[in-house]
């Protein structure tokens, strides 16, 4: 099991990877699908990002079977079924980093700042809402959500426990332009 610090490392040289090739393969042969049928997954990260087709993490990372624990939901919102996916890879799989990965072009935070929508979306861009305050700025309002994400899930009791034992949570943001993400301190 990586470190968080080393999983950091190994998600930024992955997505150095993607922007640097034009194709993406990954192993899917019998045997890895058989390897991880018998053993179990062992993810070095969790990702949450948002459900937006354009961001696929593990495509971004250079990710393959198993080397990710991924959660999507528009705008990358967390309620208390993300954090209990989180405890469960952090807790029973041993995963040391979750990365809260929003993006720039984010449908979900551009409704938020300038639509007020019906239905189970508002949900969503409610949440954003509370996240971004006044914001206007796209970017600067999914960093704003970002972080919000962050908080609620550092407020977890399980989480706070794994972060006594290695756990790390980061942020960060992909840019759908080209394929970069940048991890925010």
């Amino acid at each position: 099991m990586l470190t968080a610090d080393e999983a950091i490392k190994k998600l930024k040289e992955g997505n150095l990877a993607y922007t640097s090739q034009d194709t993406f393969q990954s192993d899917i042969s019998n045997k890895t699908l058989e390897h991880f049928a018998i053993n179990g997954q062992e993810p070095y990260a969790i990702i949450i990002g948002c459900s937006d087709s354009r961001v696929i993490p593990e495509r971004i990372f250079h990710a393959s079977i198993g080397d990710l624990f991924t959660i999507r939901v528009a705008g990358n919102v967390i309620d208390d079924h993300q954090l209990g996916s989180i405890e469960y890879a952090a807790g029973h799989l041993g995963t040391k980093l979750i990365v809260v990965l929003g993006h720039t072009g984010c449908g979900a935070v551009t409704a938020a700042i300038h639509h007020t929508p019906n239905g189970f979306i508002k949900y969503i861009t409610d949440e954003i809402k509370k996240a971004i305050g006044g914001e206007t700025d796209d970017y600067k309002a999914a960093v704003l959500n970002v972080r919000q994400s962050i908080r609620h899930i550092e407020e977890s009791l399980e989480i706070q426990k794994d972060e006594e034992q290695g756990l790390r949570v980061v942020g960060a943001i992909y840019r759908i332009e080209d394929g970069s993400v940048e991890f925010l301190s």
